[in-house]
């Protein structure tokens, strides 16, 4: 296997890891459930309205998955080091035919939104992240119109990546006025609103 396979294996395999991991955190999703979310009730038994143990084993699969793919992301980083400079090259000339198009083949001026900003809460990670009412929202991390397709009037694929991407970064693309800017944002809690967006 040359070194261009062996890097091209890795990625695949994160892929097949974070499909996993979001999957996962849709389990949690659906039991209306967080990584941080009680699982016994005020008097300290077991709570009767999601399946605990569900969520129990949705969160330690979830764990085990990021640290999966932190040390694979590790392993790529060895690997890409290791391909040779002709590899090297023919990756830059395809990034650079279009460094502005996404996985589906769109540059970014032609993608379509998937969703649009009503309002921003003060102090909330969108509102750090600089995100402003009436932002087309063109890409969240990974997810793009495409994603919705499916179920247009369902965000249960954003929520699964909120989750999955709890204060760490990711970028946001949005349309606004005419103009497309890239904005980094981190979904957390603790900010003195609900959820992880604002």
């Amino acid at each position: 296997m040359t070194a261009r396979e062996r890097a091209l294996a890795l990625v695949s395999r994160k892929e097949a890891l974070e499909a996993e991991l979001s999957a996962q955190f849709s389990i949690l999703s659906s039991n209306q459930s967080t990584m941080n979310t009680p699982l016994v009730d005020k008097e300290g038994f077991p709570r009767a309205d999601i399946d605990v143990w569900v969520v129990r084993h949705a969160r330690v699969r979830i764990i085990e998955l990021k640290n999966d793919i932190s040390a694979l992301v590790d392993e790529m980083a060895v690997a890409l080091a290791a391909v040779g400079p002709a590899d090297a090259s023919s990756a830059r000339s395809s990034a650079q035919t279009d460094p502005s198009a996404n996985e589906t083949g769109l540059s970014q001026e032609n993608m379509p939104a998937f969703a649009k900003v009503d309002g921003v809460a003060p102090g909330s990670p969108a509102a750090t992240a600089g995100l402003l009412r009436e932002d087309q929202i063109l890409s969240f991390g990974r997810l793009d119109a495409s994603d919705f397709a499916q179920a247009p009037r369902s965000l249960q694929p954003l929520a699964a990546l909120v989750g999955e991407y709890e204060n760490r970064s990711l970028d946001v693309v949005v349309r606004r006025n005419g103009t497309i800017l890239t904005l980094g944002f981190t979904p957390r809690s603790g900010w003195g609103g609900r959820g992880l967006l604002g």
